[in-house]
Protein backbone atom coordinates (compact mmCIF):
# COMPACT_ATOMS: atom_id res chain seq x y z
CA UNK A 1 0.00 0.00 0.00
CA UNK A 2 1.52 3.39 -0.65
CA UNK A 3 1.91 5.88 1.69
CA UNK A 4 0.70 9.31 1.47
CA UNK A 5 3.44 11.51 2.94
CA UNK A 6 2.74 14.54 4.17
CA UNK A 7 5.49 17.09 3.41
CA UNK A 8 4.65 19.82 6.37
CA UNK A 9 6.78 20.58 10.19
CA UNK A 10 7.56 23.22 12.36
CA UNK A 11 9.57 25.99 11.24
CA UNK A 12 12.88 26.32 12.89
CA UNK A 13 14.68 29.17 13.02
CA UNK A 14 13.65 30.28 9.76
CA UNK A 15 14.14 27.25 7.73
CA UNK A 16 11.34 25.09 6.18
CA UNK A 17 11.29 21.57 4.83
CA UNK A 18 9.52 18.16 5.06
CA UNK A 19 10.30 15.95 8.50
CA UNK A 20 9.74 12.17 8.61
CA UNK A 21 9.48 11.83 4.96
CA UNK A 22 12.38 9.54 4.23
CA UNK A 23 13.18 9.72 0.30
CA UNK A 24 13.81 6.05 0.18
CA UNK A 25 11.04 4.26 2.63
CA UNK A 26 12.00 1.89 4.84
CA UNK A 27 11.03 -1.58 5.11
CA UNK A 28 10.32 -3.13 8.57
CA UNK A 29 9.70 -6.59 9.06
CA UNK A 30 7.46 -7.06 12.23
CA UNK A 31 9.84 -7.71 15.20
CA UNK A 32 13.25 -7.92 14.07
CA UNK A 33 15.92 -7.18 16.76
CA UNK A 34 18.64 -4.71 16.53
CA UNK A 35 20.58 -7.34 19.15
CA UNK A 36 20.70 -10.42 16.74
CA UNK A 37 19.67 -7.29 14.31
CA UNK A 38 17.90 -6.80 10.89
CA UNK A 39 19.76 -4.66 8.47
CA UNK A 40 17.89 -1.21 7.71
CA UNK A 41 17.18 -0.29 3.97
CA UNK A 42 20.44 1.85 3.34
CA UNK A 43 19.58 5.70 3.98
CA UNK A 44 15.81 4.84 5.19
CA UNK A 45 16.32 6.11 8.33
CA UNK A 46 17.67 9.69 6.74
CA UNK A 47 18.00 11.64 10.32
CA UNK A 48 20.10 8.93 11.95
CA UNK A 49 23.75 10.32 12.86
CA UNK A 50 26.60 8.88 14.10
CA UNK A 51 28.40 10.59 16.53
CA UNK A 52 32.22 9.90 16.31
CA UNK A 53 35.17 11.03 18.20
CA UNK A 54 38.60 12.04 16.50
CA UNK A 55 39.78 8.60 16.05
CA UNK A 56 36.07 7.67 14.07
CA UNK A 57 35.17 5.51 16.60
CA UNK A 58 31.06 5.58 17.27
CA UNK A 59 30.08 5.87 20.62
CA UNK A 60 26.64 7.32 20.23
CA UNK A 61 23.66 7.78 18.28
CA UNK A 62 21.30 10.95 17.54
CA UNK A 63 18.48 12.18 15.32
CA UNK A 64 18.67 15.65 13.00
CA UNK A 65 15.90 17.59 13.83
CA UNK A 66 16.60 20.52 11.14
CA UNK A 67 19.98 21.62 9.01
CA UNK A 68 21.87 22.92 12.84
CA UNK A 69 20.80 20.93 15.36
CA UNK A 70 20.54 17.08 16.44
CA UNK A 71 18.95 15.57 19.33
CA UNK A 72 20.94 12.72 21.52
CA UNK A 73 21.48 11.25 24.66
CA UNK A 74 22.92 13.42 27.99
CA UNK A 75 24.79 10.40 29.23
CA UNK A 76 26.66 10.25 25.97
CA UNK A 77 28.63 13.35 27.13
CA UNK A 78 29.51 14.80 23.72
CA UNK A 79 32.23 16.97 23.59
CA UNK A 80 32.46 19.99 20.79
CA UNK A 81 36.01 18.03 19.77
CA UNK A 82 33.40 15.42 18.68
CA UNK A 83 31.96 15.03 14.53
CA UNK A 84 28.12 14.40 13.58
CA UNK A 85 28.18 11.99 10.77
CA UNK A 86 25.21 12.66 8.62
CA UNK A 87 23.65 9.89 5.81
CA UNK A 88 26.55 6.95 6.64
CA UNK A 89 24.98 3.78 6.29
CA UNK A 90 27.68 1.40 6.07
CA UNK A 91 30.55 2.61 8.57
CA UNK A 92 33.20 0.09 6.97
CA UNK A 93 32.53 1.50 3.79
CA UNK A 94 34.76 4.68 1.95
CA UNK A 95 32.51 4.82 -0.78
CA UNK A 96 29.48 6.59 0.82
CA UNK A 97 28.42 10.19 0.72
CA UNK A 98 28.42 11.58 4.14
CA UNK A 99 28.84 14.97 5.66
CA UNK A 100 31.14 15.05 8.75
CA UNK A 101 30.10 18.15 10.29
CA UNK A 102 31.81 19.90 13.24
CA UNK A 103 30.00 20.75 16.23
CA UNK A 104 29.69 24.30 17.98
CA UNK A 105 27.76 24.07 20.86
CA UNK A 106 26.54 21.34 23.01
CA UNK A 107 24.05 21.51 25.58
CA UNK A 108 22.71 19.21 28.30
CA UNK A 109 19.61 19.44 29.71
CA UNK A 110 20.44 21.71 33.29
CA UNK A 111 18.26 19.07 35.38
CA UNK A 112 20.11 15.69 33.59
CA UNK A 113 20.66 13.58 36.48
CA UNK A 114 23.23 10.62 36.56
CA UNK A 115 22.12 8.49 39.08
CA UNK A 116 18.32 8.64 38.17
CA UNK A 117 18.67 9.10 34.47
CA UNK A 118 15.80 11.78 34.39
CA UNK A 119 16.18 14.91 31.87
CA UNK A 120 18.85 12.31 29.76
CA UNK A 121 18.86 14.99 26.73
CA UNK A 122 21.26 17.23 24.66
CA UNK A 123 21.02 18.87 21.98
CA UNK A 124 24.42 19.83 19.58
CA UNK A 125 24.66 22.42 17.49
CA UNK A 126 26.54 21.95 14.25
CA UNK A 127 29.24 24.67 13.06
CA UNK A 128 27.82 25.07 9.86
CA UNK A 129 24.05 24.06 8.14
CA UNK A 130 23.39 20.08 7.36
CA UNK A 131 22.64 19.78 3.47
CA UNK A 132 19.69 18.48 2.69
CA UNK A 133 18.93 15.64 0.71
CA UNK A 134 17.60 12.12 -0.18
CA UNK A 135 20.18 10.58 2.22
CA UNK A 136 19.73 13.38 4.94
CA UNK A 137 16.91 14.92 5.94
CA UNK A 138 15.08 15.60 9.42
CA UNK A 139 12.77 13.58 11.86
CA UNK A 140 9.67 15.72 13.25
CA UNK A 141 9.60 15.88 16.87
CA UNK A 142 6.24 14.94 19.16
CA UNK A 143 4.19 18.01 20.72
CA UNK A 144 3.73 18.10 24.02
CA UNK A 145 0.69 16.98 23.75
CA UNK A 146 0.86 14.01 21.77
CA UNK A 147 -0.29 10.54 23.66
CA UNK A 148 1.46 7.33 22.10
CA UNK A 149 -0.24 4.55 23.62
CA UNK A 150 1.17 1.30 25.03
CA UNK A 151 0.95 -1.07 22.59
CA UNK A 152 1.90 1.24 19.65
CA UNK A 153 4.59 -0.33 17.31
CA UNK A 154 7.62 2.17 16.77
CA UNK A 155 11.09 1.70 15.53
CA UNK A 156 14.54 2.01 16.60
CA UNK A 157 17.80 2.12 15.14
CA UNK A 158 21.09 2.14 15.36
CA UNK A 159 24.81 0.73 15.21
CA UNK A 160 25.02 -0.63 18.75
CA UNK A 161 25.64 -4.16 19.61
CA UNK A 162 23.92 -6.98 18.33
CA UNK A 163 24.39 -9.19 21.58
CA UNK A 164 25.86 -7.44 24.74
CA UNK A 165 29.16 -9.13 24.95
CA UNK A 166 30.35 -8.56 20.72
CA UNK A 167 33.56 -7.57 20.54
CA UNK A 168 32.39 -4.94 17.66
CA UNK A 169 29.85 -2.86 16.81
CA UNK A 170 27.70 -3.28 13.71
CA UNK A 171 28.98 -2.04 10.15
CA UNK A 172 25.71 -0.99 8.78
CA UNK A 173 22.69 0.84 10.24
CA UNK A 174 20.29 -2.21 12.51
CA UNK A 175 16.67 -1.47 13.06
CA UNK A 176 13.77 -2.67 15.24
CA UNK A 177 10.31 -2.84 15.64
CA UNK A 178 9.26 -2.16 19.16
CA UNK A 179 5.85 -2.07 20.65
CA UNK A 180 5.59 1.16 23.18
CA UNK A 181 4.76 -0.24 27.52
CA UNK A 182 2.22 2.06 29.29
CA UNK A 183 4.30 3.33 32.37
CA UNK A 184 2.82 1.28 34.59
CA UNK A 185 3.77 -1.68 32.44
CA UNK A 186 7.36 -0.63 32.32
CA UNK A 187 7.37 -0.23 36.42
CA UNK A 188 6.51 -3.67 36.54
CA UNK A 189 10.07 -4.31 35.20
CA UNK A 190 11.99 -1.64 36.76
CA UNK A 191 9.71 -0.05 39.91
CA UNK A 192 10.08 3.43 40.88
CA UNK A 193 13.50 3.81 38.35
CA UNK A 194 11.11 4.92 35.38
CA UNK A 195 9.32 8.31 35.90
CA UNK A 196 7.23 10.59 34.00
CA UNK A 197 10.34 11.46 31.71
CA UNK A 198 10.80 8.18 30.45
CA UNK A 199 9.25 5.57 27.91
CA UNK A 200 9.67 2.28 27.10
CA UNK A 201 9.43 0.24 24.11
CA UNK A 202 10.19 -3.37 23.94
CA UNK A 203 10.24 -6.60 26.22
CA UNK A 204 9.00 -8.10 23.04
CA UNK A 205 12.37 -10.11 21.95
CA UNK A 206 13.95 -7.09 20.56
CA UNK A 207 16.60 -4.69 22.21
CA UNK A 208 18.42 -1.52 21.93
CA UNK A 209 21.85 -2.29 23.03
CA UNK A 210 25.70 -0.39 24.23
CA UNK A 211 25.92 2.10 21.10
CA UNK A 212 22.82 2.64 20.34
CA UNK A 213 22.20 5.38 23.24
CA UNK A 214 21.39 8.78 21.93
CA UNK A 215 19.48 7.26 18.67
CA UNK A 216 15.81 7.58 17.87
CA UNK A 217 12.48 5.40 18.74
CA UNK A 218 10.28 6.92 16.19
CA UNK A 219 6.28 6.06 15.53
CA UNK A 220 4.31 7.12 12.82
CA UNK A 221 1.61 10.01 13.28
CA UNK A 222 -0.04 11.06 10.03
CA UNK A 223 2.02 9.82 8.04
CA UNK A 224 5.38 11.13 9.49
CA UNK A 225 7.79 9.08 11.48
CA UNK A 226 8.30 11.32 14.84
CA UNK A 227 10.99 11.54 17.13
CA UNK A 228 8.98 10.30 20.59
CA UNK A 229 12.02 8.70 22.20
CA UNK A 230 15.92 8.56 22.86
CA UNK A 231 17.93 5.59 23.35
CA UNK A 232 18.77 6.25 27.28
CA UNK A 233 19.18 3.14 29.76
CA UNK A 234 17.89 -0.89 29.92
CA UNK A 235 19.36 -4.40 30.69
CA UNK A 236 24.04 -4.68 31.27
CA UNK A 237 22.81 -7.44 29.19
CA UNK A 238 20.99 -6.03 26.66
CA UNK A 239 18.05 -8.60 27.77
CA UNK A 240 14.67 -8.97 25.16
CA UNK A 241 12.76 -9.65 27.42
CA UNK A 242 13.47 -6.13 29.50
CA UNK A 243 11.78 -2.80 27.94
CA UNK A 244 14.56 -0.26 26.99
CA UNK A 245 14.24 2.61 28.21
CA UNK A 246 14.21 6.26 26.57
CA UNK A 247 14.05 9.67 27.68
CA UNK A 248 10.56 10.85 26.74
CA UNK A 249 9.98 13.70 23.67
CA UNK A 250 6.96 15.00 24.90
CA UNK A 251 8.33 15.91 28.25
CA UNK A 252 11.42 17.46 26.93
CA UNK A 253 10.18 19.33 23.87
CA UNK A 254 9.51 22.44 25.43
CA UNK A 255 13.15 22.31 26.70
CA UNK A 256 14.38 21.49 23.06
CA UNK A 257 12.49 24.46 21.69
CA UNK A 258 13.23 26.96 23.94
CA UNK A 259 16.98 25.74 23.75
CA UNK A 260 17.26 26.00 20.13
CA UNK A 261 15.29 29.00 19.90
CA UNK A 262 17.65 30.95 22.32
CA UNK A 263 21.13 29.86 20.57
Amino acid sequence: MALLWIFSCLAFIGATYGCGAPSIPPVISGYARIVNGEEAVPHSWPWQVSLQDSTGFHFCGGSLVNEFWVVTAAHCNTKTSHRVILGEHDRSSNAENIQVMKIEKVIRHPNYNSYTINNDVTVIKLASPAQINARVSPVCMAETSDNFSGGMKCVTTGWGLTRYNAINTPARLQQAALPLLTNSDCQRHWGSNITDLMICAGASGASSCMGDSGGPLVCQKSGQWTLVGIVSWGSSTCSTSMPGVYARVTMLRSWIDQTIASK
